[in-house]
């Protein structure tokens, strides 16, 4: 058995640990100091049960003991306490222990299964690298639940034989059908990049994963934006899977890009299904941002009931940044481009934080810009 506190992170607040012995010392002195009418054998009794609460058995057995001390020390000892009231405080001391061992048993089995939650979600959704191939990339996840890495929402990049590639993605639902449904597209998208020489094969991989799973639920679909980076950086291919527009921004603006629209993954089961459609090309700058998100950022609503103005909002943000950046004295490093997606995903967070009441639904963000 451990003495010390589980000290979990968010399991125990840190003011609470060090109470225990802190509220010993204050008794004990006030005790001594206080008139002999003064009764405080009461909060004696309550340290015990107060330090099982936290500590484990070696710090409660510590602490109980030296309650205990000061009750029968002649400097401390309370008036009018007898020995029935001693047997009290000892029983309670001792199923203090008890509860405590217990405590911590259960405690420390539930910060070992948090741990392992953790990791595999980490497993599933790893954070996103500054750099794949020649893309500076930026993302940010929040799931929905409290305490939960991973949702329904899912972005990945990754490097290939065909270029570097690009999935932000929408799985309808929430818990753990949505989990799933997220390592699924992940593990598909992941060997697509390697195999598929077209981004629409890319696409369709990830539908007919979908179209597979959706055997066992009936109701299982997911929307997608597919970005393909040519090998210069010039061009940008999109395959957009009924997913909201992705942003361009390009200078002192901010505009929607609007690619060909096309089925949610997971609808393609009957025979007249088209497939994905084909690639948009969107001729690409120096500097220039793409933005791909879920709508757990456009659906977010202000306490007027107003959805959050993704475009407008973030079109003013980068305009007033660039009128700053012109006031300046015009050097520059080099690093602006390689800067600019973290900067823009770190606004659009805390702007979306600031503007919504209360966000109830999953929010990734996926910004990239090719590197000159």
């Amino acid at each position: 058995m451990r003495s010390r506190p589980l000290t979990a992170p968010g399991l125990i607040p840190r003011w609470l640990r060090v109470l225990p012995p802190v509220v010993l010392v204050l008794v004990g002195v006030a005790q001594w100091l206080a008139p002999g009418w003064v009764q405080l054998a009461f909060l004696f009794a309550a340290l015990p049960p107060l330090t099982g609460l936290i500590y484990g058995p070696l710090w409660t057995v510590a602490i109980s003991g030296g309650a205990l001390g000061l009750m029968v020390l002649p400097l401390t000892r309370p008036p009018h306490i007898s020995d029935a009231d001693l047997g009290a405080v000892l029983a309670i001391a001792a199923f203090s222990v008890v509860v405590s061992w217990i405590r911590t048993r259960y405690t420390r089995d539930l910060v070992v299964v948090r741990d392992v939650a953790e990791a595999a979600q980490r497993a599933v959704l790893p954070p996103l690298p500054e750099r794949v191939g020649d893309v500076c990339c930026a993302g940010l996840y929040r799931a929905a639940q409290v305490g939960a890495l991973v949702g329904g929402d899912l972005f990945d990049v990754r490097a290939g034989p065909h270029g570097v590639r690009a999935l932000v993605a929408d799985v309808q639902g929430h818990g753990l059908a949505a989990v799933g449904a997220v390592a699924a597209l992940l593990g598909a998208f992941r060997e697509a990049v390697l195999d598929e020489e077209e981004l629409r094969g890319v696409a369709a991989r990830l539908d007919r994963r979908l179209v597979i799973d959706a055997g066992e639920q009936s109701e299982l679909f997911a929307t997608a934006l597919l970005v393909e980076f040519t090998g210069d950086g010039r061009e940008a291919r999109l395959i957009s899977c009924g997913h909201p527009p992705p942003l361009l921004v390009r200078g002192g603006a901010a505009s929607e890009l609007r690619p060909e629209a096309g089925t949610p993954l997971g609808l393609g089961r009957g025979l007249a299904h088209p497939g994905p459609p084909r690639p948009t090309v969107v001729a690409l700058e120096e500097g220039d941002v793409l933005l791909g998100y879920t709508d757990g950022v456009t659906e977010a609503r202000d306490g007027d009931g107003a959805f959050y103005p993704l475009v407008e909002r973030v079109g003013a943000h980068v305009s007033s940044g660039r009128d700053e950046e012109g006031e300046g004295d015009g050097e520059g490093d080099g690093e602006g481009e390689a800067e600019a997606p973290p900067r823009l995903v770190d606004f659009v967070w805390n702007d979306v934080n600031e503007f919504a009441a209360r966000i109830e639904d999953d929010v990734a963000l996926l910004a990239l810009s090719p590197l000159a």
